[in-house]
């Protein structure tokens, strides 16, 4: 049934889409979401039932954030893609929503300062571009489920970062080999590569600090490394200019989003091939464009007028995600805002959600208190489809 979908509803939400080589059937997509099933950082048998549920023919799925080496880690349970048998624990995963007929992305990931020495190998603090620590204000999820203070971390020296920028393309490598699609570098919401981009944390004085040219240069070395591995239209970037997660504030959004922007464009255009999709994410629980729905906490307009301007100025297929109804997933791209609209806590309670949103049906409500928990089944695998 979930095959004809696109017979219940007409909006272009539900229309294909051409993302470089994958032929995507319509615009949902399962965004990235933290769910600490992972056992010591393997992927599990309920990984394989929690995607393949989700993934139907020509859709798109993000993985969970997987860390790419054992300092990346910041939660507990998070999977990981840095050794063989990670990678052979993913292949199970892959073929499973690849026998849905889905495209599945792996999205990579180190939180940087975002961490705890707890979650350190022999304890050390965690790294970052800088020495300061995050705000007390913030809690950090503890092994046993508690909640704690994150750590004092260490900057990254110059000869570090150049080690740090081969362990994202080591991962992208070894994503590949355990059969995804493409990759997804997290360059958004506070975690290590945010910390450099951002001046609100990123207090160095060397060529990855000070200018906004200089603290683009950890992401756009990365972005080169991952492409001469696994190739461009494999390589997705994730960005969150606007986003202050954790002190990952900037003192001019506007002005990093558009210089990201271009010198993606810029490489787009030196290595002849598109980027997979560029994935910007709106501060949580706004909303901008036509809103049927009514505001989702509000809505700065300084806000809407920055994620329109990244979809003018990027030249590619564009992502957004964060508090997306389905009424404003199809506003935002009958406006021609976004291509594609990815869902979090809603695809995590309904893992039909392509069918009822096509259809318009009522949607499962989602029990925040199971988000991270580490139940293989309890608010993970057991969310009801819909009876008909």
């Amino acid at each position: 049934m979930a095959e004809n979908f696109v017979q219940c509803s007409s909006p272009k939400l539900f229309t294909p889409f051409q993302m470089g080589r994958f032929a995507l059937a319509h615009r949902i997509v399962l965004a990235p979401c933290t769910r600490c099933r992972a056992l010591n950082n393997m992927p599990q048998k309920a990984h394989v039932e929690y995607y393949s549920q989700r993934a139907t023919p020509g859709g798109l799925l993000i993985t969970e954030g997987t860390i790419i080496d054992p300092t990346a880690a910041g939660y507990p349970n998070v999977p990981g893609i840095f050794t063989k048998e990670q990678v052979e624990a993913w292949k199970e995963v892959v073929d499973a929503v690849h026998e849905k007929g889905a495209v599945l992305f792996c999205q990579l990931w180190h939180v940087g300062r975002a961490s705890h020495n707890v979650y350190q190998p022999d304890g050390g603090a965690p790294v970052s571009s800088t020495e300061k620590q995050i705000s007390e204000t913030w809690p950090i999820m503890m092994p046993d489920g508690s909640y704690g203070h994150f750590s004092k971390p260490q900057a990254l020296s110059t000869d570090d970062i150049a080690k740090y920028v081969d362990l994202y393309r080591a991962a992208a490598i070894n994503a590949i080999e355990a059969g995804f699609d493409g990759v997804e570098i997290h360059s958004a919401h506070g975690y290590l590569i945010d910390q450099l981009l951002k001046d609100g944390i990123n207090d160095r004085s060397d060529e990855y600090g000070g200018s906004i040219e200089n603290r683009c240069r950890f992401l756009m070395q990365i972005v080169e490394a991952v492409s001469n591995a696994v190739g461009p239209d494999r390589l997705a970037i994730r960005i969150s200019p606007a986003f202050d997660h954790m002190g990952a504030s900037d003192s001019d959004p506007f002005a990093l989003g558009l210089t990201i922007v271009e010198k993606l464009n810029n490489f787009q255009t030196k290595v002849g091939s598109k980027l997979a999709y560029l994935h910007v994410t709106q501060p949580r629980f706004v909303s901008y464009g036509k809103n049927k729905d009514g505001p989702i906490g509000g809505c700065g307009e300084k806000e809407a007028l920055l994620m329109r301007s990244l979809r003018k100025a990027y030249e590619g297929a564009f992502l957004s995600s964060g508090g997306y109804t389905r009424q404003l997933g199809i506003d935002a791209v009958e406006c021609g805002e976004v291509d594609l609209v990815a869902f979090g806590r809603l695809f995590m309670a309904n893992p039909d959600l392509v069918l009822r949103f096509g259809c318009d049906a009522r949607l499962n409500g989602y029990d925040r208190s199971t988000f991270y928990t580490f139940d293989p089944v309890v608010g993970y695998t057991d969310y009801p489809f819909m009876e008909s």
